[in-house]
C-alpha cells in the first residue's frame, strides 16, 4: 500500500510539475544547450541520437502520467456529475454511469436530447425542461391515446 501511495504523490506531483512555466523553461534550456553544443559535436550522429533519445523516452514516459491523470480527472467529474443528477429533481438517475455504454448507445442518447432540445425551443417557457422519464410518459400518453 506504502508504494502506491508513494506513486499517487509522486505521479501528482510529476503532473503537476510538468504543467508548469518552470519545466517548459527547463526544457527548452535543454533544446537551446543542445543547439548550441551542436558546432562543439560537429552535429554528429550521436549529437542528434542524444536529443531524440531523450525526448523519446520523455514522451514515453509522460504519456503513462498524462492518461493516469486523465482518468483520475474523468472519474472525479463523473462522480460531481452523477451527484448533480442524483440531487436533481427532473434529471433521470439513468443518466449515471452512462460512461460505461457503447459509443452507439451513447449516440443514441445524444439524439435523443437533441431532440429535446429542439422540443424545448418550440415551447413558449424556455425554463420548461424535459427529462427522459417525462418524455417516456408523455410517449406513453400518446401511445394509449391513440
Amino acid at each position: 500500500m506504502k508504494s502506491h501511495n508513494f506513486f499517487e504523490a509522486f505521479a501528482n506531483w510529476a503532473t503537476n510539475f510538468t504543467g508548469s512555466s518552470i519545466a517548459f523553461l527547463g526544457a527548452l534550456l535543454v533544446v537551446v544547450i543542445w543547439v548550441v553544443s551542436g558546432p562543439f559535436f560537429h552535429y554528429s550522429d550521436t549529437w542528434q541520437l542524444v536529443i531524440n533519445t531523450g525526448t523519446t523516452i520523455v514522451t514515453f514516459l509522460m504519456v503513462f502520467l498524462i492518461q493516469k491523470s486523465q482518468n483520475k480527472d474523468s472519474k472525479a467529474l463523473q462522480i460531481k456529475l452523477n451527484e448533480l443528477i442524483a440531487a436533481s429533481k427532473q434529471a433521470s438517475n439513468r443518466m449515471v454511469d452512462i460512461e460505461d455504454l457503447t459509443e452507439k448507445e451513447l449516440d443514441q442518447l445524444h439524439q435523443y436530447f437533441a431532440k429535446l432540445a429542439e422540443l424545448a425551443k418550440k415551447e413558449a417557457d424556455i425554463h420548461k425542461s424535459y427529462s427522459i422519464d417525462a418524455a417516456v410518459k408523455k410517449h406513453k400518453e400518446k401511445v394509449e391515446s391513440v
